[in-house]
């Protein structure tokens, strides 16, 4: 098991994040925004990393976890923990891609209505008191990135999850334009997936590459009654 990681190109670390970037450019690029709960968008971010992670920090910390062959699995699950635990200790939230928060907010604004006739708004944080719920909306505008964060009750779960659910929902049905940051996404995505490519199909001729072995020169006949080729200086 660990000849299969040690034998890994570096260049091969770049591909979970290059795959990962180019998924992020196509969701800006669509005319629909993408809605995900983010314990997905946990996952998949720390999936992403899984390869700069191993040649990096993990393989820093390998030496001292012994000659084991099972050091590399051991190490990777311990990372896959910590992405578990960070997932479960944070708050419930969904990630809308391709939207800024004024365009979501008359949409979040519906579903908090429909669920809760008494739902009142105080700046970026509507609450559904019947529900014992409350939502924050972070956004970020320049990358057209919105969180819904549920900061009420643990105890709120229905309600978080019908509102999600119906959130996912609305946002499929709304028009929105593309962002520019999907093309950036793409590019920066499509050159890490061809250089992890590349940096894997040049190790793997290095290897198949037939090694030539030096031959001498085989020295001339010499026939009877004929003098030897002189050497030239």
């Amino acid at each position: 098991m660990n000849t299969l990681f040690d034998s890994l190109p570096l260049g091969a670390a770049f591909l979970p994040l290059g795959i990962y970037l180019l998924v992020l450019g196509w969701v800006h690029l669509r005319r629909r925004p993408l809605a995900i709960a983010g314990v997905w968008d946990g996952i998949l971010l720390g999936a992403s990393l899984l390869g700069l992670v191993t040649v990096g920090p993990i393989a820093l910390v390998r030496p001292a976890a012994g000659g084991s062959s099972w050091s590399w699995p051991m190490l990777i699950l311990g990372f896959c923990l910590v992405v578990a635990l960070c997932v479960l200790v944070s708050r419930p939230r969904l990630i809308v891609y391709n939207i800024s928060v004024e365009q979501i907010r008359p949409l979040v604004a519906e579903v908090a209505s429909d669920l809760d006739p008494q739902a009142r708004w105080a700046g970026e944080t509507v609450a559904l008191p019947t529900r014992g719920l409350q939502v924050h909306l972070d956004g970020d505008g320049s990358l057209r990135t919105v969180s819904l964060i549920g900061v009420g009750r643990r105890s709120a779960h229905e309600g978080w999850s019908e509102f999600s659910r119906r959130v996912r929902q609305a946002s499929r049905r709304l028009p929105v334009r593309a962002s520019p940051w999907g093309g950036v996404f793409a590019g920066i995505g499509a050159v890490l997936v061809l250089l992890a490519f590349w940096s894997i199909a040049a190790a793997l001729y290095d290897r198949r590459a037939p090694l030539e072995p030096t031959l001498a020169p085989a020295p001339q006949a010499v026939h009877f009654g004929q003098r030897p080729p002189s050497v030239q200086p």
